[in-house]
């Protein structure tokens, strides 16, 4: 089911027809993104996959796993260009309604030490740290070709 969030941001089921709009937005994101298979496997493995949109242009997207009563919540994306306007704030929301409309009472993530503006807004959300992930992502030769992730969880 679609939805229209705050007015600004129209939230879609991820369909197979976005696998090559999401990836793109993917790449120009991250230095070290998701490949176009990780959506298609998402989607072929049912997850939870929106993608967002202002005046019918991408402008993010997520995947989220559901497992019994907690939802983990592998990706939120918005593009680079428009960042720091609340989108993400209104994604996650969706996300975490979503969630809990499928019985979760608590959400986990990821997310990169190095990643302060996510950890923020994570923390604006009610999430919490509660573990790190020894070299969980891809990360920069020269330190060493691998990050930390922070573990982190809300109660929903």
């Amino acid at each position: 089911m679609a939805a229209v969030l705050a007015s600004r941001l129209d939230v879609a089921p991820m369909c197979d027809a976005d696998v090559d709009a999401v990836a793109a937005a993917e790449q120009r994101s991250y230095a070290f993104p998701w490949t176009r298979g990780n959506f298609v496997d998402s989607l072929k493995a049912g997850h939870g996959m929106w993608v967002c949109r202002q005046g019918g242009v991408l402008v993010g997207h997520a995947v989220m796993m559901m497992a019994v009563d907690e939802a983990h919540l592998l990706n939120i994306t918005i593009v680079p260009e428009r960042q720091r306007q609340g989108l993400g704030g209104e994604l996650l929301r969706h996300a975490m309604a979503v969630a809990r409309g499928h019985g979760a009472t608590r959400m986990l993530l990821e997310v990169r030490p190095s990643n302060a503006p996510a950890q923020a807004l994570y923390r604006s959300f009610g999430f919490a740290p509660i573990g790190r992930r020894k070299g969980y992502y891809p990360g920069p030769a020269d330190q060493g070709g691998r990050e930390d992730a922070i573990v982190m969880a809300g109660d929903l």
